[in-house]
């Protein structure tokens, strides 16, 4: 009986608004095989995300109770809401062989590392602070205190870059996508030669 080799697990993380979704979405449409892990957290849907979809939208109490017991390979908390990474969804997908993105933010990038030492870590940077705050500000999803948050936990995101297995400076879109798929192609190319 054949035994199925694992997946990989890629993270993929840096300061918010920094273009991690587009990013992801343009890797998700050329490459589809490779899965996208789905979020659990305690905020309110935004008009039109889809549970189970977007997020796993759960009450804090399931989420604290869950947290307790050791349900969630990184979680963080931001502007009173809960986030995590439900830890059977993720190594379930990697033991059957699917090649797994994580999206999320340093904090839980940097938990998934410690937990998960084979996971590849990729640092998505902005050209600058300046063109971030004008990114977060065209995005209108945040009000101008959260986005102020945001840019205040910026500069100490940025440097723990260098943790990460790769850095990606999003200032060209086409340049940025092309890095990122290299880099992903590459380890998962490295790891089928490695498993035969």
């Amino acid at each position: 009986m054949n035994q199925v080799q694992k997946g990989s697990l890629f993270v993929i993380s840096g300061p918010s608004g920094v273009g991690k979704g587009t990013l992801v979405n343009l890797l998700r449409a050329k490459c589809p095989e490779i899965a996208l892990s789905t979020s659990v957290t305690t905020r309110k849907p935004r008009p039109g995300e889809i549970n189970g979809t977007h997020y796993f939208f759960i009450e804090k109490e399931v989420f604290l109770y869950r947290l307790k017991h050791g349900d969630f390979l990184e979680w963080n908390e931001f502007a009173k809401n809960y986030y995590g990474t439900d830890r059977n969804i993720v190594e379930t997908a990697v033991q059957q062989g699917h090649n797994l993105l994580l999206e999320i933010d340093v904090k839980g990038a940097l938990q998934v590392k410690e937990k998960k030492p084979e996971a590849i870590l990729i640092f998505i940077e902005p050209p600058s602070l300046e063109e971030l705050k004008a990114r977060l500000f065209k995005r209108k999803t945040e009000s101008e205190r959260e986005i102020q948050e945001r840019l205040s936990i910026v500069k100490s995101e940025i440097g723990k870059k260098h943790l990460f297995d790769y850095s990606i400076v999003n200032d060209d879109l086409e340049l940025a996508f092309s890095e990122l798929e290299n880099i992903i192609m590459n380890q998962i190319n490295r790891t089928e030669i490695y498993k035969k």
